[in-house]
């Protein structure tokens, strides 16, 4: 090499270490009140209670339910931010920075691939062959007889006397029939509505307005709402009683 190209070389390189010396030193650490918001990085949500640290100083503040935080430092710190669920990041705050700004930093979310799981049970079969199926009760259990849910036989007297007792002379057992008659004529009286009315008993009686009410305060003191659930058990019954109330001379 001759000596004017080595003279060149050395210029060159003498002036590119001139250049990078002008940028370092135009760095001057000042001390500054940062103010940053961690964000996802997928969806730009804030990340909430992350800890922001500064590794030179290793002061370390957490972000808020934001994702925001204030931080003193040097404007050429660097930070890290780490979180439950996140990779944990670097950043380095700008030279330039402005503390009437916000400076932004990203945490990236971490991601499991979770295999898949296949759950499989075995179930003993039971044999139900010749077990008869129970019989369903609409009557609220605390409403069913301590003894019986139906009048009990006089035999019972001799076999059970207990219960058999119990339910003629229980005050609680006659509340509970009771109620569940009560109930149960409720109940049944919401359907019967729809076909149990005085223009039918006129029609299939031929009785005027006044004579319809008393047949049917009749048909009522003999108990026989819960025999009819249908118009048919309706119209049979109407003509049963009329008869049976003609003969009983009304």
């Amino acid at each position: 090499m001759s000596a004017r190209l080595q003279i060149l070389f050395l210029f060159i390189c003498l002036s590119s270490l001139s250049v990078f010396a002008q940028d370092v030193e135009e760095v001057d650490p000042m001390p500054i009140k940062l103010k940053g918001q961690v964000l996802n990085l997928d969806d730009e949500s804030p990340v909430p209670f992350a800890f922001v640290l500064n590794y030179r100083t290793h002061a370390g503040v957490t972000t808020d339910d934001q994702g925001r935080f204030t931080l003193d430092m040097l404007n050429i710190d660097s930070l890290a931010i780490s979180s439950l669920g996140f990779s944990k990041t670097t950043a380095r705050v700008p030279a330039n920075y402005n503390q009437m700004n916000v400076l932004i930093l990203y945490a990236k979310p971490i991601r499991f691939a979770i295999p898949e799981v296949k759950v499989q049970g075995d179930q003993k079969k039971v044999n139900m062959e010749g077990v008869p199926p129970a019989k369903k009760l609409d009557i609220d259990p605390q409403l069913r007889g301590d003894a019986y849910n139906e009048k009990p036989p006089v035999i019972a007297a001799f076999f059970n006397p207990a219960s058999f007792l119990q339910y003629y002379i229980s005050k609680s057992e006659r509340e509970k029939r009771e109620t569940r008659r009560a109930i149960i004529t409720e109940k049944q009286w919401e359907i019967l509505s729809q076909f149990y009315k005085k223009d039918l008993v006129m029609e299939l009686t031929g009785l005027n307005d006044a004579a319809a009410d008393d047949f049917m305060l009749y048909i009522n003191s003999k108990g026989l709402l819960s025999h009819m659930s249908t118009e048919y058990d309706v119209r049979a019954v109407i003509r049963e009683q009329f008869k049976i109330y003609k003969q009983e001379g009304h």
